[in-house]
């Protein structure tokens, strides 16, 4: 998916995500439904870590569509050793 830029003569600049090489010239402004004309900048190319892009496209689907939480997750306990050094100590 790709993200496009459409200006409205009414009511400014919109994105719109469609899959690439697929975007109109022209494009229904989703606030007024009046012809926008398409938007040419320069893409925003960056070289990111495949951990900061998954990050990003988490972040991403989480905007769109937030997991919603119906109730309080079960309290877990984290196990604790001692440290070794303590076996060493003198006991009373």
């Amino acid at each position: 998916m790709a993200t496009y830029e459409y200006v409205c003569s009414r009511c400014g600049p919109f994105d719109v995500r469609l899959a690439i090489g697929t975007a109109p010239r022209v494009y229904g402004c989703p606030a007024c439904a009046d012809a926008a004309r398409r938007v040419y900048s320069a893409p925003g190319l960056s070289v990111t870590s495949s951990a900061t892009a998954a990050l990003h496209e988490r972040e991403e689907q989480a905007r769109e569509a937030p997991a919603v939480v119906s109730e309080v997750p079960p309290r877990t306990r984290v196990e604790r050793h001692p440290h070794p050094a303590l076996s060493r100590l003198p006991r009373p």
